[in-house]
């Protein structure tokens, strides 16, 4: 235990408390996604590649949420927002940002610090800045609504230019009106109001956040719906991805035979025998524009795997 409280104590006093500020610990970002092995963004987040971030817009959230489970993952989903359009996803790689509630003295030394760096304007617009084209702007704004909304239609123009993207925000935002003009931007918060942003200090980038019950990482793929929002590792994504597509695809493929009368639910919802195997593969191979994976994807997936 004593071992574990130094390792604890080394990590906050070296890269914690004051270097994790702004994103200056590409090193330590590595080494606590170790498990991602593709190419990184400077700052040390994963990148995942854009054509997973496009196949994964069609994915369902339970979907998704049922493979994460299966490896574990089981605080990566949070609830309960309010969104401009319900029926736009906000699909890419999450750019963390981590507010706290004002302390004077801590607040005058953060902005002396980042205006060290060259950071330019008011605090809440420093994670913009650093967007990337394909980012997901997620902020632990500890669910304060008045006095806490992070962006208003300005700064939601900045974030649209630089990601091309939307937002993510246990937070409050303003301006829904002005918001809502932007076309393809869509932002998930806890609610808006037409106040300003006070009593609010940034304390990270791309830092470790938690969005209600659900724990994020810099390059995690942020997976928002109606439904609600899913946080999924980056070295899980293309996982994640071929199962849901293979399971949509059964799907599909039962919802017809079921619709003709060709299997009995029992049949469907149960072990499949050879012979349903045999007409799902020639369903597949028959219906190329229907089902979201070819014959040959299928095969591929399906190679060393169970049904």
């Amino acid at each position: 235990m004593k071992q574990i409280a130094a390792i604890v104590t080394i990590a906050l006093l070296g890269i914690g408390v004051v270097d994790a500020q702004f994103f200056n610990t590409p090193d330590e970002l590595v080494y606590y996604t170790a498990e991602w092995t593709g190419d990184r963004y400077p700052d040390g987040r994963p990148k995942v590649p854009d054509q997973v971030l496009e196949r994964m817009e069609k994915v369902s959230i339970e979907e998704a949420w049922g493979i994460l489970r299966s490896k574990g993952y089981h605080n990566q989903f949070e609830g309960n927002w309010k969104m401009i359009h319900e029926d736009v996803p906000v699909v890419g790689r999450a750019l963390t940002a981590l507010y706290m509630p004002r302390r004077p003295e801590v607040m005058d030394r953060l902005t002396e610090k980042g205006q060290t760096q060259g950071r330019i304007g008011a605090m809440n617009s420093w994670p913009i800045d650093a967007l990337q084209q394909g980012d997901v702007y997620v902020a632990d704004g500890f669910g304060k609504v008045i006095d806490g909304t992070l962006i208003g239609d300005n700064l939601g123009n900045a974030i649209y230019a630089n990601s091309g993207n939307g937002v993510v925000f246990d937070a409050g935002s303003r301006d829904l009106e002005g918001l809502s003009e932007i076309e393809g931007f869509n932002a998930f918060v806890r609610d808006w109001d037409p106040s300003y942003l006070q009593e609010v200090m940034l304390m990270g980038i791309n830092v470790p956040i938690r969005i209600g019950r659900a724990v994020v990482f810099p390059g995690d793929v942020v997976l928002a719906k109606k439904t609600g929002v899913l946080f999924i590792p980056a070295h899980l994504a293309e996982e994640v991805v071929d199962r849901a597509e293979f399971i949509m695809t059964r799907d599909m493929f039962g919802h017809q035979m079921l619709k003709e009368g060709v299997y009995t639910p029992g049949e469907i919802d149960g072990r499949w025998t050879d012979e349903i195997k045999e007409d799902f593969l020639r369903w597949v191979k028959e219906n190329p524009g229907k089902s979201p994976m070819s014959r040959d994807d299928l095969d591929a997936y399906l190679e060393d795997r169970t049904w």
